[in-house]
């Protein structure tokens, strides 16, 4: 992602948190409690001073009840669009150089987002949990990956797709010694998702 793309991604991201915010006539402190985001941070973002890591804007998004993409608008949806290959921001970077683009998220009729997600040997993401009631669909188009669901391992392989609850803790680990890229579907229910409510336990 350029300087450009990424500063305004980071002026969308600053405009869309505050106008949810107080749309839902929500204090700093009232989104800091929902989200489990610290007050700093959201006074950081609203004010576009900082690029927030993709678990922190997961988080708000979640809080609001709408899915990243929506943060990032910076103008209303059209009827039909095509986003360009070079459009799509990169929201993670792995400590491996690995990279996860969302290369797209609407909230109507659903709210579902489409990721590429590109892991080098060794990297690994922890993406913790989501609002009660996510999915993800991985789809392998290359290499394979570990993924740990609530402490169980699944190993998926090129050409395989695998299907979770998102809503408990979930990690992914390139273990192979070629790069693994992968299509990620995130499916979220709808409403807006208060982190102090009690969770859900595992089936």
């Amino acid at each position: 992602m350029t300087d450009d793309v990424a500063q305004v991604a980071q002026a969308a991201i600053a405009r869309h948190v505050k106008a949810l915010r107080q749309g839902r006539r929500w204090s700093l402190d009232e989104l800091a409690s929902r989200s489990g985001v610290s007050k700093g941070m959201l006074v950081q973002i609203e004010g576009a001073k900082t690029n927030p890591s993709i678990g922190t804007l997961c988080r708000i998004a979640e809080s609001f009840g709408v899915n990243i993409g929506r943060l990032l608008e910076s103008e209303p949806e059209p009827v039909v669009r095509i986003v360009g290959a070079d459009e799509p921001p990169v929201l993670w970077r792995g400590g491996a150089g690995g990279t996860g683009r969302l290369l797209r998220g609407v909230n109507d009729p659903a709210f579902v987002e489409v990721w590429e997600w590109r892991m080098p040997p060794g990297e690994t993401h922890d993406s913790g949990d989501h609002s009660s009631g996510t999915r993800e669909l991985i789809h392998l188009r290359e290499g394979s990956l570990v993924v740990t669901v609530d402490g169980s391992q699944y190993t998926v392989r090129t050409g395989e797709t695998i299907d979770f609850r998102a809503d408990r803790p979930h990690t992914y680990r390139n273990a192979a010694d070629v790069e693994a890229v992968l299509t990620m579907v995130v499916v979220m229910p709808e409403g807006e998702f208060d982190r102090r409510a009690p969770r859900p336990s595992s089936p």
